[in-house]
């Protein structure tokens, strides 16, 4: 079977250990990847309780990146749920516990240490909110490839929490010049999580000094026409299942990996 998405980020990583940017490479693969996690028990309703192996004195909970990989590590039946990247490193960073990937069973097989997820979970602060008055439009320019990249995969992975968004370039009221990313017909409730997964692009693809702001406006909203004339269309794709569980069948630099 091919390498996986992790097989390669993790590769690459490895070939250059001094390189800052192969390592948030490797992140930003994790955090967007779905992740089987092995469990106790069956889930019950939302509640899961992950298997906790101790290594090195430090306790770990193993998930892998195939289902096929999980049950050669586990065997057949195990209980495990699918979860993001993003949510699993947001679960076991506060309880102080270390990631295993692909444990003996892939070329990404690795142990994060419980200081790995809490900088990743830092990643996931939602920025501070501001107000400011947009007074002219213009097409983006001057932003790396690599950023728009990080932007096209993080909103690839955000089908049904907006109709699309657009990058634009912005002058505020007073002359500040910027780039603004906008959504258009955002679910309230996805608002905040959208705006961090923004702040965890540009921090993911080492672009953690470069400003862009993040706005949300209704579909009949006189700035939506000015993001669709002026901007980078993003259109997010229909959302599809985001959980399963059931049995298996077969800001800073990043901390370096041992």
């Amino acid at each position: 079977m091919a390498d996986s998405v992790l097989d390669l980020a993790h590769a690459r990583m490895q070939a250059v250990p001094e390189d800052p940017a192969a390592r948030l490479g490797f992140y930003e693969k994790l955090v967007g990847s779905e992740l089987f996690m092995l469990l106790e028990a069956e889930p019950e309703g939302d509640q899961i309780t992950p298997r906790v192996f101790e290594v090195g004195g430090e306790a770990y909970v193993l998930v892998f990146d195939r289902e096929d990989r999980l049950g050669s590590f586990a065997g057949a039946g195990v209980p495990y749920a699918a979860l993001s990247g993003r949510g699993v490193c947001a679960m076991l960073a506060p309880a102080g516990l270390g990631l295993g990937l692909n444990l003996d069973v892939a070329p990404s097989s690795i142990l994060l240490p419980p200081e790995a997820l809490a900088w990743i979970a830092q990643m996931e602060q939602t920025p501070e909110a501001i107000e400011a008055r947009i007074e002219a439009f213009h097409a983006p320019v001057g932003l790396p490839d690599t950023l728009v990249a990080a932007l096209d995969a993080r909103l690839a992975a955000a089908g049904g929490l907006a109709d699309m968004a657009c990058l634009v370039g912005v002058t505020y009221k007073g002359g500040a010049a910027g780039h603004l990313l906008g959504f258009v017909d955002a679910q309230p409730q996805a608002q905040a999580a959208l705006a961090a997964s923004v702040a965890q692009a540009l921090a993911f693809c080492g672009q953690d000094a470069t400003v862009l702001d993040v706005g949300f406006f209704g579909a009949a909203d006189p700035v939506s026409a000015h993001l669709a004339r002026h901007g980078l269309r993003f259109d997010l794709p229909e959302p599809g299942a985001e959980r399963r569980a059931g049995p298996a069948s077969g800001s800073g630099r990043p901390p370096r990996l041992k």
